[in-house]
């Protein structure tokens, strides 16, 4: 299925998989689980099937691991017909990961290669499966492998080189989920690897700090790595960072965001100020997109503009991220207070104004041959 939505940074979202497990502690409010739970038992017999076998009810409603593998949805974009008639921005697997280890390559394969044949859309992929997005966009075999589809397919398609660094679909973004230092330390270091038309970062939920300009890369040495101006060099001095680090390519665009959800965790503002400003301070100035603030949002007090303070308020330390109700605070240093309103009411503003910024398409004006 395919279908529009109020994702802010995307158009249209396209599930030709659907299932997945869960992998580090972003994945722990995953909007999709109970998503597949629900629509699993739709009427409608081909709705429910597709998101068959894929949550639990045993505990807690969680994946199972299975994945179901849509033949039906994967030609799609194809059509030309519905949503599919104008370019449009396209999030791939919205109810799965595109590079989960239960996906055959040659299906992933396959996927490129619709979208190689559509190449007026703009496809974003987001993975927390850094390890094999790596290891198959810098593949021979499997580039071999997209064309080889590309070309049963039977269209007119735009294909780069690949795997270095002319991108291998010039439709194709690329971007990891991280949620705090550790993720970002270890996905980041695989997305500047991948030769794709953009990077982009999605700290969403963002549920500690991020220091983009500072990641771990070993090489021959010990490197930190400046993600977003593409600079690299030892810890110390900061100022020995110099330009153009070999088979590396910098970040092209940040998403931060709070959690939503019954259950969700509180985002400490400093966390998405820091990622704007690493944004806005970077030499590329990087463009920053603040999706929304979740559940959560940080509190006004009545005495400064009369407005009432809605209950209950918890506060959050901006180093660990742990939230405590107010009597419970034991300094007032590095914690900031948030109150609970709801996903809409807690809105998109950072600062007094929205930043909703994207990269510049790299789609063409190429229609598929019908």
């Amino acid at each position: 299925m395919a279908t529009r939505t109020s994702i802010e940074w995307t158009d249209v979202t396209w599930s030709p998989i659907i299932g997945c497990t869960r992998v580090s502690r972003g994945c722990d409010g995953c909007y999709a689980i109970s998503s597949a739970r629900i629509r699993s038992a739709n009427p409608n017999p081909k709705i429910a099937q597709a998101y068959a076998g894929t949550t639990s009810n045993t505990g807690r409603v969680d994946w199972t691991g299975k994945v179901n593998l849509l033949e039906d949805r994967l030609l799609q974009p194809l059509s030309g017909k519905g949503i599919w008639r104008q370019p449009c921005r396209v999030f791939v697997n919205s109810q799965s990961d595109l590079f989960h280890e239960a996906v055959p390559e040659e299906f992933i394969a396959r996927i490129l290669a619709v979208m190689a044949c559509t190449p007026q859309h703009t496809y974003q992929v987001l993975t927390k499966r850094h390890g094999r997005m790596r290891s198959l966009m810098n593949s021979k075999d499997f580039v071999s492998a997209v064309r080889t589809e590309t070309h049963a397919l039977d269209r007119d398609a735009v294909l780069g080189s690949g795997p270095r660094w002319q991108p291998l679909l010039p439709n194709l973004w690329m971007g990891v989920s991280v949620e705090d230092q550790r993720t970002a330390n270890l996905r980041v270091p695989a997305l500047l690897r991948i030769p794709a038309a953009r990077r982009f970062i999605s700290a969403e939920p963002l549920l500690g700090p991020v220091d983009l300009t500072r990641i771990p890369f070993r090489g021959d040495t010990d490197y930190f790595v400046d993600a977003l101006d593409g600079r690299y060099g030892l810890r110390e001095p900061r100022e020995s960072f110099s330009f153009g680090l070999a088979d590396l390519r910098p970040i092209d665009w940040v998403i931060a965001g709070g959690e939503s959800g019954p259950k969700a965790r509180p985002m400490h503002p400093a966390w998405a100020r820091s990622l704007r400003d690493q944004c806005r301070q970077s030499r590329r100035r990087v463009p920053f997109l603040f999706k929304q603030w979740g559940e959560f949002r940080p509190f006004w007090r009545p005495e400064t503009d009369g407005r009432p303070c809605p209950d209950p308020v918890l506060y959050v330390n901006a180093e660990s991220g742990e939230a405590l109700p107010e009597d419970q605070v034991p300094d007032t240093g590095s914690w900031q207070g948030v109150y609970r309103l709801g996903k809409k009411k807690a809105g998109n503003e950072l600062d007094g104004r929205t930043w909703l910024q994207t990269p510049a398409r790299t789609t063409t004006n190429m229609e598929p041959r019908r």
